[in-house]
């Protein structure tokens, strides 16, 4: 199963609440910190709501 690599590019200081809970809840808490998720809909769904705020890599 594919994974994706998820890394916090910016800060989320002045970001809106709901997209500093969905940062949080991806398992990022500080700039550059990269965690590997699983490649489903829930995931996708909430990196696009942060995209702004983070980098996203497609990991085999």
């Amino acid at each position: 199963m594919a994974n994706l690599k998820v890394t916090l590019v910016k800060s989320t200081i002045g970001a809106i609440p709901k997209h500093r809970k969905t940062v949080e809840a991806l398992g990022l808490k500080k700039l550059n910190k990269t965690v590997v998720l699983p490649d489903n809909a829930a995931t996708r769904g909430m990196v696009q709501q942060v995209r702004h705020l983070v980098k996203v890599e497609e990991e085999a």
